[in-house]
């Protein structure tokens, strides 16, 4: 507690701030860009072109992860970076698990305790790699992610464990009946700030798939 304020509450002021007034304008964020490739009800699958991220690497559970990386990802856009310049907040917040041989690729994913999970924050697509000023604290890192084929489920409400792994569990369902082969870890996509309603939130699950094999020719 601190002049009457505590923890919590200031990190949700931190997001108010930083997603900047949701609801005025959709948001008025940039959000990650694609193209969808299919739909299927809830399900999608898309194609992301390449972006730049700021990451952080945390330890925690998966309602633990997100809070504990917001701050040095939004200090480094609000000015904690070599020119102390302030970088416009995009959506989703990404986060996912990170394991001795597992790459981040994009937008917030977690799995079991005990593991890192890489939380980032997509640049706006005015900026390069090369363009980007360097995070102060050492824990933010940049790093360009490749163009990459996702599969993604969207679904509304709370931001807890179990709603993530039931949607998990129906995301791994449809790649099944869909013959898609996941090629990496999965990445929980988060929207909105914490004060949104949860029944308004926009939350994702996407999974890397790998590309179609080309048809046979017919002989």
């Amino acid at each position: 507690m601190n002049n009457g304020i505590t923890a919590r509450a200031r990190r949700w002021l931190l997001a108010g701030l930083a997603f900047g007034g949701w609801g005025a304008v959709a948001m008025g964020l940039e959000e990650a860009a694609y193209t969808v490739e299919r739909t299927d009800g809830d399900f999608q699958v898309r194609r992301y072109a390449p972006q730049v991220v700021a990451e952080t690497l945390v330890d925690g559970s998966l309602e633990e992860a997100g809070n504990k990386a917001f701050r040095p990802l939004y200090n480094y856009i609000a000015g904690a970076n070599r020119a102390q310049e302030k970088i416009a907040m995009t959506a989703p917040v990404a986060q996912q698990p990170r394991g001795e041989t597992i790459a981040m690729t994009a937008p917030v994913a977690q799995q079991a305790a005990g593991r890192q999970w890489a939380v980032a924050f997509a640049m706006p697509t005015n900026y390069t790699l090369e363009t980007l000023p360097a995070p102060t604290d050492a824990s933010v890192r940049l790093r360009a992610v490749p163009a990459r084929r996702m599969a993604a489920v969207r679904y509304t409400g709370t931001w807890s464990r179990k709603r993530y792994e039931r949607q998990l569990a129906r995301l791994r369902e449809w790649l099944k009946a869909q013959n898609l082969t996941a090629v990496g870890e999965p990445i929980w996509a988060r929207y909105n700030p914490p004060f949104t309603p949860w029944f308004l939130r926009r939350n994702e699950i996407l999974v890397p798939v790998a590309e179609e094999a080309e048809p046979r020719p017919q002989k």
